[in-house]
């Protein structure tokens, strides 16, 4: 039997299934078996380099970030994280295969661990519940694409507006130096865009 008082951890999480599809009462059962809540102090890594990702984390409270670093050691963040939120290392969680980066908190985070193998088997038991992860991956394969547009055909102050109309929130918890390098620039440009506003 789980902890009464992490019971209420999943409220959000669940909430955030129903509004995609349905959850019967069997499968929030079997979410609740499946996972565990765990508490996580800030700059703790969850998966380093070389490492397999096998734990799908949903964001109860919290921020994180994921990151790989480039041939001089330098750190490019790829993804920053909050509550409500999924968090993986994709690559490595779908094909096994040992993860090119990392995935560490920002803040202490409260978080939904879920293992592969139990993902799976709520899958195989649960047809249903294969819709809404299909739709779950659709949406963040949406939001990586369109970062990847970004980079690719805006200005760092294109990018960094757009970033700021859709994450207002990033500015209060992000450092400027972690936003400059998921913006693809220095710092030092960061500052003057900012400075232009």
């Amino acid at each position: 039997m789980k902890n009464e008082s992490n019971i209420g951890a999943y409220q959000n999480l669940f909430g955030l299934f129903n509004a995609i599809y349905p959850l019967k009462e069997e499968i929030r059962a079997a979410i609740i078996a499946n996972s565990e809540v765990i508490h996580v102090d800030r700059k703790t890594k969850l998966l380093s380099v070389g490492e397999r990702s096998n734990t799908i984390y949903f964001i109860v409270s919290g921020a994180a970030r994921i990151y790989y670093l480039d041939r001089d050691g330098k750190e490019t963040n790829t993804w920053f994280l909050f509550e409500n939120e999924l968090l993986i290392s994709v690559y490595s969680f779908y094909t096994g295969n040992p993860s090119f980066e990392y995935i560490e908190t920002l803040e202490d985070c409260e978080l939904i661990a879920v293992r592969r193998e139990k993902l799976d088997e709520m899958y195989l038991k649960f047809l249903e519940f294969n819709f809404s992860g299909r739709k779950l991956t659709e949406y963040y394969h949406m939001r990586n694409e369109l970062q990847g547009n970004e980079l690719r055909m805006l200005s760092a102050k294109e990018r960094y507006e757009n970033l700021l109309q859709r994450s207002p929130q990033l500015f209060q918890r992000v450092s400027l130096g972690h936003i400059a390098s998921y913006l693809g620039i220095s710092q030092e440009t960061l500052s003057r865009i900012r400075k232009q506003k």
